[in-house]
């Protein structure tokens, strides 16, 4: 573990009011680490050097605290939807250890990694699941099962609802992290919204610390029971978004 990783998370870290314990730091680097090594062989990300690990994808994972204040301290049972090589969730769990994650992607070669991630930094109460949203989202052991649900997959709001909404159990959040402006992308999805049993709950527009890269996180409330027919079998929110 290097100073310079240190010191750089620690600063960042400090900007969304986050300090970790020395254990924790190490368990971030060792990530940073084992991230690095796969990625020579597997596509996980196109982000390597560490500076840009740490703030956009550890600090971009963890500033989740602007749109739920009490996840320090609050025991949320979370669903990470298309986790890809772990963001947000894996982040997430090493810095609020009584979180329960469960890591959703629907590649094996990234689930194997992120067992792999799991077992080395020794986290406990995280499990992966392989499969696609629209399959998971059916299964009576994730539907509306869950407090948060939190998604950083690239897809528009409308299809990454539909993925999303039904693992949210009733009176729970989904939590979309979103790079620049959100607001057109917020009016053509209020509708798939609406019928997904959810509605808007605002938005945390910010830079992310140690860039002048704007992020938002948009949250949707899950405030009405949601139709059996959604999601609608694989492939089809991403090629016809509810509207």
């Amino acid at each position: 573990m290097t100073d310079l990783f240190v010191n750089k998370l620690d600063e960042e870290l400090s900007l969304l009011s986050i300090q970790l314990e020395e254990y924790q730091k190490k368990q971030f680097f060792d990530y940073y680490e084992i991230l690095v090594e796969w990625n020579k062989v597997m596509n996980l990300t196109a982000i390597t050097e560490m500076d840009e690990v740490i703030t956009k994808h550890f600090v971009d994972s963890l500033s989740l605290v602007k749109a739920v204040e009490d996840i320090k301290e609050k025991s949320y049972v979370i669903a990470d939807v298309g986790t890809g090589a772990g963001f947000p969730g894996i982040p997430l769990k090493i810095a609020f250890p009584q979180l329960e994650i469960t890591l959703m992607d629907s590649l094996n070669k990234r689930v194997k990694f992120l067992n792999e991630v799991i077992t080395k930094l020794g986290l406990e109460k995280i499990s992966t699941v392989h499969g696609r949203a629209e399959d998971c989202g059916r299964n009576p052991e994730y539907r509306e099962k869950y407090d948060l649900v939190v998604s950083r997959a690239v897809a528009n709001l409308s299809t990454l609802s539909e993925y999303c909404m039904p693992f949210v159990k009733m009176g729970g959040k989904f939590i979309s992290y979103k790079s620049g402006k959100v607001e057109e992308e917020l009016q053509s999805a209020k509708h798939a919204i609406f019928l997904l049993g959810g509605k808007l709950d605002g938005c945390e527009s910010f830079l992310l610390p140690g860039s002048d890269a704007e992020r938002t996180l948009v949250k949707i409330h899950k405030v009405d029971g949601i139709s059996k027919k959604y999601p609608r079998k694989a492939g089809m929110p991403s090629k016809e978004p509810l509207k």
